[in-house]
């Protein structure tokens, strides 16, 4: 009796949540846009310095920083995580360049990678705990965060350490009146845009984080997009520590202890999703020149500064009610079409 082959099983294709991703591009980003418009045009008014080359050159390495700070929380954010030790691995890093500088001798070349592999593995060591365990990622990334914090104060003693001259040359340097590191996180945050646009990883981790079940079901291996995105994001946090040490000329330890509030700040802002599955390269460029020009508005109109966190607290509390409000009408809308 011959034997009937039944036909190959079709494989469903993978859903492609970039569209959550897409779907920023209209209102919201024309608003920022205009609000980033509206700050740096109500700032140019009040202050002399401003329109200065200097003041944009400083401005530039601020906001390239706030872009690179806010990636490392963003990659995090989109696979619907989260990582709270962001600033803890850049003090952390910061010590080991400084370790490696001050008393290994060694040179850029040796010192650099060695602390950017600390982020990978420090990443890694959250991803890993996270997928394997079934650990929240907010408890992960916190306990880490004290660790991490703990360990730079006790191999420190809260000293900066001191780096070579020539080390400052990226943080230091501009082309045309730019900071080098606002044309480096420019490049990043391009790369990383180009990732979620046009690569599979990056059409995998918008699908975990929009809806993780459905994800593993169409065959992702959401626990190995996890993972990757926990060791992307310890790097990036890393490469800023360097990033910041050659800028100020210094190791110093407490590098990173206020980047947790902005690496929310800004990719909140910039239309990272909370929940997972939605990111925006462009409204994470205006986050970032958003809120370095509020902080820097702030000190020109030498407003208190001790009310600054409450007003930036507001600012992330206003986008995520609207963010919210935005999907509560789209709810509607869709209701509406299929009664």
């Amino acid at each position: 009796m011959q034997k009937t082959e039944l036909p190959p099983k079709p494989i469903e294709p993978v859903p492609d949540f970039s569209k959550a991703s897409r779907g920023f591009r209209g209102g919201r980003a024309l608003g920022l846009l205009i609000g980033t418009a509206v700050l740096f045009g109500g700032i140019a008014l009040v202050s002399d310095t401003f329109l200065k080359p200097y003041t944009m050159f400083i401005l530039t390495r601020q906001i390239a920083f706030s872009i690179l700070i806010a990636l490392s929380q963003a990659v995090c954010l989109v696979v619907g995580g989260m990582n709270l030790s962001v600033g803890a691995i850049g003090s952390m890093a910061t010590v080991i360049l400084g370790l490696c500088f001050q008393e290994l001798k060694l040179n850029a070349w040796e010192a650099v990678p060695i602390t950017l592999l600390f982020g990978v593995v420090s990443g890694a060591i959250n991803g890993l705990i996270i997928t394997r365990l079934k650990i929240n990622s907010f408890i992960v990334t916190l306990s880490l965060m004290f660790v991490y914090m703990g360990l730079r104060s006790g191999i420190s003693g809260g000293s900066p350490y001191t780096i070579p001259e020539d080390f400052g040359f990226i943080g230091q340097s501009a082309i045309l009146g730019i900071s080098w590191v606002f044309v480096l996180v420019c490049f990043i945050l391009l790369a990383t845009g180009y990732m979620f646009s046009y690569t599979v990883f990056g059409r995998h981790m918008l699908a975990t984080g929009g809806n993780e079940n459905a994800a593993r079901l169409c065959g992702i291996a959401t626990d190995a997009v996890v993972f990757r995105a926990h060791v992307i994001s310890g790097l990036l946090a890393a490469l800023a520590a360097v990033l910041w040490a050659s800028m100020i000329g210094s190791c110093a330890p407490e590098t990173g202890d206020s980047w947790l509030i902005g690496s929310f700040a800004v990719s909140i802002i910039g239309g990272t999703g909370l929940n997972g599955g939605v990111i925006s390269i462009a409204g994470i460029f205006l986050g970032g020149a958003i809120f370095v020009l509020i902080n820097y508005g702030l000190i020109e109109i030498k407003a208190n500064p001790y009310f600054a966190n409450s007003f930036l607290g507001a600012l992330i509390l206003l986008a995520i009610v609207l963010d919210r409000v935005r999907e509560i009408v789209g709810e509607g809308k869709r209701l509406g079409r299929s009664a």
